[in-house]
């Protein structure tokens, strides 16, 4: 991708009309003299999700605002992918050297077995770099501080708050945050993951929506004293289906690692760090190869996470003048690959949809969910299906599925690269990276 574009004299400027009580606002492209209306957006959510909405929604001419609980850029986290149309969003962006700058650089994975001994491999240049380990491989945290750092000079980031209270009606969302601010935005949009408080708060319990797939991931970051230079590690225990995986990260002195087990169940609350600890070591009890040697850093790790595999399925993913993105609306699981991939390329046609529906949300949503819908359903399905894959066959079990078939491969077709990027000509666009489409009558 190109180097990360910066808000300049160039690009768009933000006005704000004189008449502040009908909400009017106005923006202007510099060198054009081109004026168009322009909203105001509250996006929940700096991961990745909302920081890359935050990056279109700012090209297309609206006001953005993005609020965080957390009071800082969360670091590390796991690796995600991008593949197939996911990449041309980041071509689009003008960030594929910054983003692959931050790339893990990691050449591909061994499975091994509990001697160390090579069982398969894979490499990062397989399908075209679309395969098992994809040549734009990046943590989670380092994607997300460079969507940030591309959009915080054009958007105001409120990190330490959330919203506590939404209240919409036909012309506006009405937002009281936690802090105690109060403003009103034409648009609201939750990009806070898989535990959406928005989602819990517009369109109802997260019991309604989240889909438990059986199984417990875990990850985070150790001292790389086991020798890793740029290929990935995974033992698994055939007995007992359990995982552990060690990927190499751009910081040499350290690897991420990541335990993988069945559960049935899972009741244990996705912010009691303590009780996770705990419940990983009891699951990973036993467990062979490097996993005692990986969890004597458990306590010691500056970035741990635990939290069931699930999904999130929706009928609709907006509701008035609130919409939901990324994990929040469709989390197709870990298990997906894709979780990335959904989140930039939903973003990217969220925006633009909305900027050529002229900022009306009934039509704006509508065309975002129907150009989304059966990308998202591919990629589900492709999370159901490897979570069934680790499963541990019983007397009753029901046979794995056939990843041979031609079924499979029209399927992951589907799942990378089955939406279209429309390129919005005649939308606005105040800063389109040299070398991408040109989106913009303005900008020629």
């Amino acid at each position: 991708m190109l180097e990360a574009f910066q808000y300049g004299s160039k690009h768009m400027e933000t006005v704000m009309s004189v008449d502040e009580s009908e909400q009017d606002h106005t923006i202007r492209a510099g060198d054009q003299g081109t004026w168009m209306s322009g909203p105001r957006v509250l996006v929940a959510g700096a991961s990745i999700a909302g920081p890359a909405l935050a990056h279109w929604l700012r090209r297309r001419g609206a006001e953005v605002t993005v609020v965080e609980r957390a009071p800082e850029l969360r670091p590390g986290g796991q690796a995600v992918d991008a593949r197939g149309v996911a990449k041309e969003v980041i071509e689009r962006m003008g960030l594929d050297a910054a983003v692959r700058a931050a790339c893990t650089d990691t050449a591909g994975a061994y499975t091994v077995d509990a001697n160390g001994q090579v069982l398969e491999t894979f490499r990062a240049d397989d399908d075209g770099g679309d395969g098992f380990i994809a040549d734009i491989e990046i943590l989670r945290g380092d994607l997300s501080q460079v969507l940030y750092d591309d959009t915080r000079g054009g958007v105001e980031y409120l990190f330490g708050d959330r919203i506590a209270e939404l209240t919409q009606d036909a012309h506006g969302v009405d937002v009281v945050f936690a802090g105690g601010d109060r403003r009103r935005f034409d648009l609201v949009i939750g990009a806070d993951g898989l535990h959406s408080e928005l989602r819990a708060m517009v369109f109802g319990p997260h019991e309604r929506f989240l889909r438990h797939l059986g199984h417990v991931l875990a990850f985070y970051s150790v001292p790389n004293e086991f020798g890793l230079d740029r290929w990935l590690l995974e033992y698994q225990d055939q007995e007992s289906g359990r995982s552990v995986l060690l990927r190499p990260i751009q910081d040499a002195t350290r690897a991420m690692a990541m335990f993988y087990c069945a559960s049935a169940d899972f009741d244990v609350d996705h912010r009691d760090v303590v009780a996770q600890k705990r419940l990983l070591r009891a699951r990973m009890a036993g467990l062979g190869w490097l996993a005692p040697d990986i969890l004597a850093h458990l306590d010691d790790t500056p970035d741990f996470y635990l939290d069931q595999v699930a999904q999130v399925v929706m009928d609709r993913w907006s509701q008035g003048r609130v919409a939901l993105l990324g994990d929040a609306a469709f989390s197709s699981s870990p298990m997906s690959g894709q979780g990335t991939g959904l989140a930039l390329v939903g973003a990217y046609l969220l925006a633009g949809e909305l900027a050529a529906a002229g900022w009306d949300p009934d039509t704006g949503f509508a065309r975002y969910e129907a150009r989304m819908r059966s990308f998202v359903e591919a990629n589900q399905e492709i999370g159901r299906l490897n979570a069934r894959s680790r499963e541990v066959p019983g007397l009753d079990a029901e046979p794995g599925p056939d990843f041979a078939g031609e079924w499979f491969t029209e399927l992951v077709g589907r799942a990378i690269n089955g939406v279209e990027l429309p390129d919005y000509a005649g939308v606005a666009d105040s800063a389109a990276p040299a070398g991408a489409p040109t989106t913009s009558s303005a900008n020629p």
